[in-house]
């Protein structure tokens, strides 16, 4: 899955992450009606400074996502929700085309909404927009529905929390059956997306504990 950041500069105070953003705008007005725009321009230049964006792709290898996936449990690590293996879900899609149809170019109107709300990807915990890196440390589970929710916004930001990882030998996100299902039915390799999930899992599980 490739993941975008948005860029601002200069990044906010962190402290302004605990103010009321509306009782910023709200004394803005204020001044301006009181006839002192140049208080304005301080309140919000000090306050809630505008920041430039950029955007910054960035792409994760299935090996790369399927380490964090196995060492976050196959859970959503912002909502506590168990997340499906890419692999068995394209295999569902494959063999249940009417009930659970996944369109090539995730066409919501042709896609089962499960590859929104149940499909993992990597999102930075810190955007790197705000000051995270881009490493491993910095890496979370979490479906594509928060992802794209999430964006550079911090989670103090959005009022969400954090989430303790699973367990993958208690959840495996149906990984196991993926890839016993794959091992038994080998013409399935004749799908590249497939094919690429299976070797990168059982690269994967062969490092595992």
């Amino acid at each position: 899955m490739s993941t975008s950041e948005s860029r601002p500069d200069p990044a906010p105070d962190a402290d302004l992450i605990h103010r009321d953003k509306a009782d910023v705008l709200a004394r803005t007005a204020a001044a301006i009606d009181a006839g002192d725009l140049d208080r304005g321009r301080q309140i919000l230049r000090s306050e809630y400074p505008f920041g430039t964006v950029t955007k910054n792709a960035r792409r994760y290898t299935e090996r790369q996502c399927l380490r964090v996936f196995y060492r976050d449990g196959f859970l959503d690590r912002y909502s506590g929700t168990k997340l499906v293996h890419p692999g068995a879900l394209r295999t569902l899609s494959i063999l249940l085309p009417d009930e659970f149809p996944a369109h090539p170019n995730w066409l919501m109107s042709q896609s089962h909404f499960a590859f929104w709300e149940l499909f993992p990807t990597i999102d930075h915990l810190v955007p790197v927009a705000r000051g995270g890196v881009d490493a491993e440390s910095n890496w979370v589970s979490t479906s594509m529905l928060r992802n794209s929710a999430k964006a550079h916004w911090t989670l103090d930001e959005l009022g969400w929390s954090l989430t303790e990882p699973g367990d993958h030998t208690v959840w495996d996100g149906l990984s196991g059956w993926f890839v016993g299902y794959f091992e038994t039915h080998p013409e399935l390799m004749t799908d590249k997306y497939l094919a690429r999930w299976f070797r990168a899992t059982v690269d994967v599980r062969s490092t595992l504990a």
